[in-house]
């Protein structure tokens, strides 16, 4: 018992712990997306929402900035590549993930019902040695193997 209850856990935390890596990781995704929309569109630097938006991308994208060089367009429009690639690697990343969480859960339930399944063999196995167990006190007297001798009437004996 105490073996399932370790392993259970170990998996519940595991999984647990993908589940605040994955909403991560989906965070930093639309932290991109925004950014890179802002960027394209050209938004105001000065704007109080846009600055936020910005130093959160800058964050996010610390590992991967100057691998690309950005594009300009007229206008204060960039086409900034390095945003787009990082939005590819953490979607990678995202995926990795997602099939992590689903390996996890299919090894939860295959615990889950691998104990269940054990506790009620268990539980038949109780029952039918109970059921078959000898009694300390029969209910009916023994019934002798031979019959009484009868006496003979001839000899009386």
């Amino acid at each position: 018992m105490a073996d399932h209850d370790a392993k259970w856990t170990t998996i519940w935390m595991a999984r647990a712990l993908a589940y605040i890596v994955y909403a991560y990781i989906i965070i930093v995704e639309l932290l991109l997306l925004q950014g890179f929309l802002l960027r394209l569109f050209g938004a105001d630097e000065s704007a109080g929402y846009t600055r936020w938006a910005y130093n959160s991308l800058d964050r996010v994208m610390e590992p991967f900035r100057g691998i690309f060089t950005p594009i300009e367009f007229e206008g204060a429009s960039v086409l900034d590549t390095s945003i787009l690639f990082a939005m590819v690697i953490y979607g990678i990343i995202a995926i990795a993930l997602r099939s992590l969480l689903d390996w996890l859960t299919f090894r939860l339930v295959k615990a889950q019902r691998a104990h269940e399944e054990q506790v009620a063999i268990d539980a038949a196995a109780a029952s039918a040695a109970a059921a078959i167990a000898p009694q300390a006190y029969p209910a009916t007297p023994a019934v002798p193997a031979t019959p009484p001798a009868t006496p003979d009437p001839n000899t009386g004996t």
